[in-house]
């Protein structure tokens, strides 16, 4: 098993960003920006020697962060437009 110094889902950062920019984007442009990111992702993973089993698990991780984080700003949207 490989440890990881900053497992993926504990990258609030980059969680952040991509939830931010998943907001703003939609269909295709969404989809583009997406990949890429899980693209760079895993590539980065790569170049540390990080196994392939992990990496599938890392990006499971880093998916689910991401799509809370865009739950909970919704909800906060959701809730100031109820307001």
């Amino acid at each position: 098993m490989t440890v990881l110094q900053f497992p993926a889902n504990r990258r609030m950062g980059d969680v952040k960003r991509c939830a931010e920019a998943l907001q703003r984007l939609h269909g295709e442009q969404a989809n583009r920006f997406w990949r890429s990111e899980m693209t760079d992702f895993a590539a980065a993973l790569r170049r540390s020697g990080v196994v392939e089993e992990e990496i599938s698990r890392q990006a499971g991780l880093f998916m689910h962060a991401v799509q809370m984080e865009l739950q909970v700003a919704f909800a906060i949207e959701e809730n100031n437009v109820s307001a």
